[in-house]
C-alpha cells in the first residue's frame, strides 16, 4: 500500500464560538464512549437475569466492547488522517448508534456480546479522531491546552457517572434502556458534526499496518479470553495451554513485525523512554483499579446486600465526585509542577481506597464503603492528566500523537484486564461468599496504587510550556 500525500491547503481559522462548538460536539461523543465503558456495569445483574447468563458471560458483555476499542484505536486514527477526520468521526457515530440499537434489541447473550463488539468498532473511530479534530480546530497553544483539559475532565466524568446514570435508568425502565439512551445523543451529534465540524486530514497519511493490527487483536483477545475462561476450563487444561502458546506466539510475531514495518502500528522504540513506559504502566494500572472497583462493587451491593441498581449506582457517587473535582485540579498541578506530585497523590489515594476494603464482609459499614469509593475516585481523578503528560513529554514533540494513542490503548486494555481478573475471583461465589471472594480484588486495587507510586519515581517534573525539566532552587 502506497503512502498518500495530500496537498496542504490554508485552512481558515474558525471563529471562537465555532471552535468551542466543535469542542462541545467532540466532548459529547467522548462522554458517550466513556459512559458506555462503565454504565453497563451497574446493569449486569439485571442483564444476567434477563438473558439467563452467569458471571462469565457478563464479563464478555463488558470486555467485548473494551477489547475491540483497545485493538482498533491506533488504526482508526490513521484512517481518519487518510480519509478525513470528520468523515471517519461521522462513520463512527453511525456504527456506534446502530450497534447500540442492536444491543437494546438483543434476544440472547451471544447477540449482545457481538453487538457490544460492534459498539467498540464505532467507539474506536470517535475517541482519537475527535481529539484530532479539537487540536486541529484550536490553533492557539494556550486555548488548545485549555480545550484538552476540558476534554480530559469530560472523559473522567463520563466514566465515573456511568454507574449512577445506569442505576437511574434501571429504576425507571429496564436494562435495555442502557442502550436506548444512546440513540438521541448519537442523532444530535451527527447533526451538529455535519453543521459545525470542519473536515481535516493529515498532510501526509500514515500507511496502515494490517499485520500489526491483526496480531495486536489476537494478543489482546487471547490474553483476556484465557483470564475470563480460565476458572471454567482450568488453568492447566489443554485449552488453556493452547491459549498461552497462542498469546506468546502472537506477541513474538507482533514484536517482529513492528520492528521491521516502515510505519508500524506501535513504534516499540518509544518504550525505550522510562517516562513513556511508566506512563503506559500507569494507564493500565489506573483502569484495572477502576474497572475492578466498579464490577466488584456492583455485584457485592446488588447480590450480597440486595440493594437496588439505583441505590448501588448512588453509592458510587463519592467516586464520581472525587474524580470530577480532582481531574481539573490535577491538570493545573501538572502545568505548574509536572506530573510527579499528582501521580504520587493518585497512587496514595488508590492504595488507601483498596486497603479500606481488603477485609470486606457482608455487613461492612456503609460509611467505610463510601470512604473507600471516594478515595479511589480521588486517585482516579488525579491520575489521568499526569499520565498523558508523562507519556507525551517523555518523547520528542513529533511523536506526541502516537504516544497519546498508545496510552489510550493502554487504558482500554486496563479496563478489559480489570474485568477479567475481578470476574475470575467471584465467578463461582454465591451472594454470601462474594464479599470474602472479592478481597484479593481490593488487594489488586491497592497494588495498582503502589504501581502508580513507582511510575511517579521515573517521571521528571516538566515545564508545561517548554517541555524542559524544572530546575529547582537549592
Amino acid at each position: 500500500m502506497t503512502t498518500t500525500t495530500h496537498p496542504v491547503r490554508p485552512v481558515p481559522v474558525p471563529s471562537a464560538r465555532r471552535r468551542w462548538t466543535v469542542l462541545a460536539v467532540c466532548c459529547l461523543s467522548m462522554f458517550l464512549v466513556g459512559l458506555d465503558t462503565t454504565i453497563v456495569n451497574v446493569g449486569l445483574p439485571a442483564i444476567g437475569r434477563g438473558l439467563d447468563v452467569g458471571t462469565r458471560g457478563l464479563e464478555w458483555i463488558v470486555d467485548a466492547y473494551t477489547l475491540v476499542l483497545a485493538s482498533l484505536l491506533i488504526s482508526s486514527g490513521a484512517l481518519a488522517d487518510r480519509f478525513g477526520r470528520r468523515r471517519v468521526f461521522q462513520c463512527g457515530l453511525a456504527v456506534f448508534g446502530t450497534a447500540s440499537l442492536l444491543c437494546a434489541l438483543a434476544p440472547s447473550a451471544g447477540v449482545l456480546v457481538a453487538a457490544r463488539a460492534l459498539q467498540g468498532v464505532g467507539a474506536s473511530m470517535l475517541s482519537p479522531v475527535a481529539l484530532a479534530i479539537v487540536v486541529n480546530a484550536m490553533p492557539d497553544p494556550r486555548e488548545r491546552a485549555q480545550a484538552i483539559g476540558i476534554w480530559a475532565s469530560v472523559f473522567g466524568l463520563s466514566l465515573a457517572a456511568g454507574p449512577v446514570t445506569g442505576g437511574a435508568l434501571l429504576a425507571a425502565l429496564d436494562w435495555r434502556a442502557l442502550f436506548w439512551i444512546n440513540a438521541p445523543v448519537i442523532a444530535a451529534a451527527l447533526l451538529l458534526s455535519a453543521v459545525f465540524v470542519p473536515e481535516s486530514r493529515a498532510p501526509r497519511a500514515r500507511r496502515l499496518d494490517l499485520p500489526g493490527q491483526v496480531l495486536l487483536t489476537v494478543v489482546l483477545a487471547v490474553t483476556v479470553g484465557v483470564l475470563i475462561e480460565g476458572p471454567r476450563i482450568g488453568w492447566t487444561s489443554p485449552a488453556a495451554l493452547a491459549g498461552y502458546a497462542c498469546a506468546a506466539v502472537a506477541t513474538a510475531g507482533f514484536v517482529w513485525v513492528e520492528s521491521r514495518w516502515r510505519e508500524p502500528l506501535m513504534d516499540l522504540r518509544l518504550f525505550g523512554s522510562p517516562a513513556f513506559s511508566g506512563a503506559v504502566v500507569g494507564a493500565v494500572s489506573v483502569f484495572v483499579a477502576l474497572s475492578t472497583t466498579l464490577l466488584l462493587s456492583t455485584l457485592y451491593l446488588q447480590q450480597t446486600r440486595q440493594w437496588t441498581p439505583l441505590a448501588a449506582g448512588v453509592a458510587t457517587l463519592p467516586l464520581a465526585v472525587g474524580a470530577t473535582i480532582c481531574a481539573p485540579w490535577s491538570g493545573r498541578m501538572v502545568g505548574r509542577t509536572g506530573p510527579r506530585l499528582p501521580l504520587l497523590l493518585a497512587g496514595g489515594f488508590l492504595m488507601a481506597g483498596g486497603l479500606c476494603l481488603v477485609g470486606l464482609t457482608p455487613h461492612t459499614d456503609v460509611l467505610v464503603l463510601l470512604a473507600a469509593y471516594a478515595l479511589i475516585g480521588i486517585g482516579f481523578g488525579f491520575a489521568n492528566a499526569p499520565i498523558t503528560n508523562a507519556a507525551v513529554n517523555g518523547l520528542p514533540p513529533a511523536r506526541a500523537g502516537v504516544a497519546g494513542a498508545i496510552t489510550s490503548t493502554a487504558r482500554q486494555l486496563g479496563s478489559a484486564l480489570g474485568i477479567a481478573l475481578a470476574g475470575g475471583l467471584v465467578t463461582a461465589a454465591g451472594p454470601a461468599a462474594l464479599a470474602h471472594a472479592s478481597r484479593p480484588g481490593w488487594i489488586l486495587v491497592a497494588t495498582c496504587g503502589v504501581l502508580l507510586l513507582l511510575v511517579a519515581r521515573v517521571s521528571r517534573p516538566k515545564d508545561a510550556a517548554t517541555g524542559r525539566a524544572f530546575h529547582r532552587p537549592r
